[in-house]
């Protein structure tokens, strides 16, 4: 391989990583309510929708209002009242069921614009032993929306607008140790590439056309 061909393949070898990683940066998230099951006293990513979900009596589902990605990226219902606690006041009864709702409207960085979160809460409740987890919410924590997908929207009024709109990467929330750290790497306002990000490719680019002019007059000589 000549010299020339050589500094030009540096040069992509060096850039495509960079213009990839530039891609990546513009990855989206969802801002939605996701539905969990309790089970063994921890959280798992419901594996159906809450309208077709039959819970049993004594069972603990969740709801979480938050930006994420996807189902390994989501997070989980915040608390770890159990259903001895939720329904602690609610006695059995024949013909019905108990199923124990905690409903956590995410945090003020989760949030759509101009909204702020109620406070987090939980509710006990009795429907027919054949209701849905959907009819289970509408229960205790009416008003629901729905698109006309029939994706849960929102509960007890929250949001008002909006349903699983996509956020891009610079507006999803961070935690404040990880915006600290990447303040030196914020998205540009457009939504461009980060600044280190420009740079690096500047600097690459910048090495990559000398390592070019170097062979091309080695070459002459």
């Amino acid at each position: 391989m000549s010299r020339r061909r050589a500094a030009a393949a540096l040069l992509l070898a060096v850039l495509l990583p960079l213009l990839g990683a530039a891609g990546q940066a513009q990855a989206t998230g969802y801002r939605y309510w996701s539905f969990w099951d309790r089970t063994g006293g921890g959280w798992t990513y419901a594996t159906q929708g809450p309208a077709t979900a039959r819970p049993d009596d004594g069972d603990v589902q969740g709801f979480r209002f938050a930006v994420s990605a996807d189902s390994q990226d989501a997070s989980r219902p915040r608390g770890t009242a159990d259903f001895a606690t939720i329904c602690a006041k609610t006695p059995a009864r024949d013909g019905s069921k108990r199923v124990a709702l905690v409903i956590d409207f995410g945090t003020p960085a989760d949030a759509p614009s101009g909204e702020r979160p109620p406070a987090s809460r939980t509710a006990c409740a009795q429907v027919p032993s054949d209701a849905s987890t959907a009819e289970a919410l509408a229960a205790v924590a009416k008003p629901l929306r729905y698109d006309t997908n029939a994706l849960l929207c929102a509960i007890a009024g929250y949001p008002q607008q909006g349903c699983g709109e996509q956020v891009s990467a610079q507006e999803k929330p961070k935690s404040t140790a990880t915006a600290t750290a990447a303040a030196a790497e914020r998205p540009a306002a457009d939504g461009g590439p980060s600044v280190g990000l420009i740079a690096g490719c500047a600097a690459v680019a910048v090495l990559a056309a000398a390592a070019l002019w170097q062979a091309r007059r080695r070459g002459r000589g």
